[in-house]
């Protein structure tokens, strides 16, 4: 299913990607980071070269000069082999022209790193219209529940041994977006504060069951992670 489809001004979407063949992306701590370095860096009216800065860093990224932002970034959650993005457009092809710059700046960082060539990620990228508020909670709620895979591979059909156990894991992870809705004294240069609200989070057990709702709709629609 291909997904071209306009994106249209002011309304979020769902983006998301695999590594072709199912192939893990992200194999170390720095290539998440690079990913989120080039998140902040691709979304913005001026060219920043990673390349150009010493020992890229995200506090050094984050002080770069970007211009202006071509889409809004609500959350995201990295994953071995995929990642998870939710954008509003804020420009007119603002989120085709992001998608296309995050992807070829992170394939050339990890094909010059391994030595590879060719395409890193599935094409084109997938993505779904968020219409209402509740639908944006939904889907935030689905991406900030991915990690669970990594914990509880069965959570998708309703068994997790440890509820409080698979929690900590969540909210601690990385590479996530959660936790700058549920501890606000953190900021993060790469999300948008404005036109969603931060302030009321549900619990874990209410955060899987918006995301298995989610997930069951998305794998109807043929969409894969």
């Amino acid at each position: 299913m291909a997904n071209r489809a306009p994106f249209e001004f002011g309304e979020w979407y769902h983006c998301f990607s695999r590594g072709v063949d199912k192939r893990d992306v992200f194999e170390n701590e720095y290539d998440a980071e690079r990913f989120l370095m080039i998140l902040y860096s691709a979304n913005g009216t001026e060219s920043v070269g990673l390349y150009n800065i010493e020992k890229p860093e995200l506090k050094k990224v984050f002080e770069t000069d970007r211009g202006k932002p071509i889409v809004a970034i609500g959350g995201y959650c990295l994953m071995p082999n995929h990642y998870h993005l939710l954008l509003k457009e804020v420009v007119d092809g603002g989120i085709s022209s992001f998608m296309r710059k995050v992807g070829i700046a992170y394939t050339l960082y990890f094909n010059a790193k391994n030595e590879r060539m060719g395409n890193l990620f599935v094409r084109p990228f997938r993505s779904r219209h968020i219409g209402t508020d509740r639908y944006f909670q939904r889907v935030l709620q689905y991406i900030h529940s991915n990690p669970a895979e990594l914990y509880e591979p069965g959570w998708k059909s309703g068994n997790v041994r440890d509820i409080r156990a698979l929690e900590k894991k969540i909210r601690e992870y990385p590479y996530s977006s959660l936790k700058n809705y549920t501890e606000k004294r953190i900021t993060n240069p790469i999300l948008a504060r404005d036109g969603f609200d931060i302030a009321d989070q549900p619990t874990l057990r209410r955060m899987l069951e918006d995301a298995r709702t989610y997930y069951g709709e998305v794998s109807r629609d043929g969409f894969e992670r």
